[in-house]
């Protein structure tokens, strides 16, 4: 689970090309397009709900007091295609992209953090367009995109474990369970990355066996015991003991100033990403599920390790969508069984539920069960574990 060196923070010029993204920019009246966004407090209104594939151009205007961005995410709702930001009250900013056919979602973050609003489908008809620029532009692209993607799930992650904190501080620990393994879905998507800034993992999302005699163990997982707290016998044979009022402020305080310590490093000016972390991260991202979640190791007093088997699966394929289509010109056969066996495992997981709606406890599972689910993770893992080599060779 832990000691993997995955580096993603390597310097990398700025893309002005993408895939199925973001393309030189240009204004509407010279593509055409003459997409509008507004930009307001509670909504993200854009001009027309389809286009036509090719070079499509947003204008956004920014309505609000506060610094704004504007989406363009694929169908799963989570990987950017193209992203503006930094959209100031009063200001208009343009994003280009150059859209293959199929189903996305528009939406603007007013403040630059949490879910966002007014997130709409949007629909690309018409046929396939090639790709635009050299192989290394296209690589410059893909960088740019899945940075734009951490922000975006960091930035998820500050937000919502306010919510989580605030309820668990107020005493509100139903709520607070409840929030739990959801909240944590935004840092599992993306768990590579916190593992690359040192101690920041350790601090945040270390669990109680990871922990060195004689350090101190906070994060997630510390509160995770005081909100699921075990019996005696699941806790050396000692009587768990609730923590104060006082210590539950202090292990939030430390998990807030951890997760905001993350969202200031990715949003450094000189943060970036090389194209082999985006695909060591999907790798990385399924040997945590085979090595934590898939075994229960990962939520032993919350059992909620199916979350973050999903979370770690969601961004593994982001990951992996983020270079496919660059793997694809290298080798179309890999391409297509990582496709089969994505979508077979995600079909698999949801056998057992979703995140909106919840999924079965680990401890409820059969062993049967369990085997089943971590052959679909070996048949997965086997090709995606030659991802890297197959793009940058």
């Amino acid at each position: 689970m832990r000691n993997r060196a995955i580096l993603f923070a390597a310097p990398l010029a700025a893309a002005t090309l993408l895939l199925s993204g973001c393309v030189a920019n240009t204004t509407a009246a010279e593509d055409g397009s003459g997409l509008t966004v507004s930009s307001t407090a509670s909504d993200c209104a854009v001009s027309a709900n389809t286009a036509a594939s090719g070079t499509l151009s947003f204008s956004v205007s920014n309505a609000t007091d506060e610094v704004s961005e504007f989406y363009l995410l694929a169908e799963d709702g989570l990987r950017i295609v193209g992203e503006v930001e930094n959209v100031g009250p009063g200001v208009t900013r343009t994003l280009v992209v150059r859209a293959q056919p199929g189903n996305y979602f528009t939406v603007c973050k007013p403040g630059m953090v949490g879910d966002g609003v007014g997130k709409t489908a949007f629909t690309v008809t018409g046929a396939a367009v090639a790709l635009e620029g050299n192989e290394q532009e296209q690589i410059d692209a893909a960088a740019t995109n899945y940075v734009a993607y951490i922000k975006d799930q960091v930035g998820q992650l500050v937000t919502g474990t306010q919510t989580f904190l605030d309820a668990y501080l107020a005493g509100d620990d139903e709520t607070a369970r409840a929030l739990y393994p959801t909240t944590r879905a935004s840092y599992e998507r993306i768990e590579p990355v916190a593992e690359s800034f040192g101690d920041l993992d350790p601090e945040i999302d270390f669990r109680e066996a990871d922990v060195a005699e004689g350090d101190e163990w906070t994060g997630w997982h510390r509160i995770e015991k005081d909100l699921f707290p075990p019996a005696a016998a699941d806790n050396g044979g000692a009587e768990y003991v609730a923590l104060t009022s006082d210590e539950r402020t202090y292990y939030a305080d430390k998990l807030t100033a951890n997760t905001q310590e993350l969202y200031d490093a990715v949003h450094d000016a000189d943060y970036s990403v090389t194209i082999d972390s985006i695909s060591n991260g999907a790798i990385g991202l399924l040997e945590e599920v085979a090595s934590g979640k898939i075994t229960g190791e990962e939520e032993i007093w919350s059992h909620t390790d199916l979350w973050d088997f999903q979370a770690n699966l969601e961004g593994a394929r982001v990951a992996y969508e983020g270079v496919r289509d660059i793997v694809k010109e290298k080798d179309a056969d890999l391409v297509s069984t990582l496709d089969t066996r994505f979508d077979s495992l995600e079909k698999q997981l949801a056998t057992y539920g979703t995140l909106d709606t919840g999924f079965t406890y680990y401890n409820e599972l059969s062993t049967a069960q369990v085997k089943d689910l971590a052959d679909g993770v070996n048949a997965l893992s086997e090709p995606l574990s030659t991802l890297t080599a197959v793009l940058v060779g």
